[in-house]
């Protein structure tokens, strides 16, 4: 009988080869639907995003705000962690759906709100269940693992190969941070804002829209959320099973 690590070790090849395969048309289609949305925003408001995700950002980063209460989980194995990733995921959908249709049912002004909000709501979402694997969020080279997840969830291909690496290797990787807090200085502010401004997908810019946004909203963040759940768990299981 195969073991639940294997399985899981086959269904990490899996999304493995998703996440490093070439664009379909379907793809290569909407992203170029999604630049020439991009490109039409104002430049104000693309300011606006890049300080609202820097500001957050930052908080994650050099603050403990996001640090859940509970200490690290141990003595679980990877399976029953799964389970109860897979109930905290789905309570952040559900708030994620809710917060979404709020500020989608208040069209353009409150859509845009949404985008900081909606980023709060998934860094929580990471810190729990980066505390859910065993892994405490105080030290900042947890944080900052936190926001490679992130970018793997929200970014471009070519940037998420990249990040993909990373997240991969991360035990050898966070070996060149010292375990002061120096090395955040180093963190590319404008690369991050923009490889999530990109992939931030057509979902999201018809909750703009007047008379769909509520509907639209809640069905983006809820996706939205997913994505990132999805990534994350396999994130941590990519650690475990290699001993990160």
């Amino acid at each position: 009988m195969i073991s639940y690590e294997d399985s899981i070790r086959v269904r990490l090849a899996d999304w493995e080869r998703g996440l490093l395969k070439q664009p379909g048309l379907l793809e290569r289609t909407s992203k170029s639907i999604q630049t020439k949305i991009n490109d039409k925003i104002p430049a104000k408001i693309h300011a606006a995003l890049t300080t609202a995700v820097k500001g957050i950002f930052r908080t994650v980063l050099f603050t403990l705000d996001y640090v859940p209460k509970s200490l690290p989980q141990t003595g679980l194995t990877l399976q029953q962690r799964d389970e109860k990733a897979v109930e905290v995921v789905n309570m952040y959908k559900k708030i994620a759906a809710a917060e979404g249709a709020g500020t989608g049912a208040g069209g353009f002004a409150l859509g845009l709100v949404d985008f900081p909000a909606l980023i709060a709501i998934k860094m929580k979402c990471l810190f729990e269940l980066a505390h859910l694997y065993g892994y405490s969020t105080r030290d900042y080279r947890e944080r900052l693992f936190l926001l490679y997840v992130f970018q793997l969830a929200f970014s471009g291909r070519d940037h998420k190969v990249r990040v993909y690496r990373i997240v991969r290797n991360w035990d050898e990787v966070v070996l060149q941070y010292p375990e002061g807090e120096h090395a955040l200085q180093t963190v590319d502010w404008e690369k991050l804002q923009q490889e999530y401004r990109d992939a931030i997908d057509f979902r999201k810019m018809l909750q703009l829209v007047p008379g769909i946004g509520a509907i639209v909203g809640a069905w983006a963040n809820y996706g939205l959320l997913e994505e990132l759940g999805q990534t994350a768990i396999n994130s941590f299981r990519l650690r475990l099973l290699h001993g990160g």
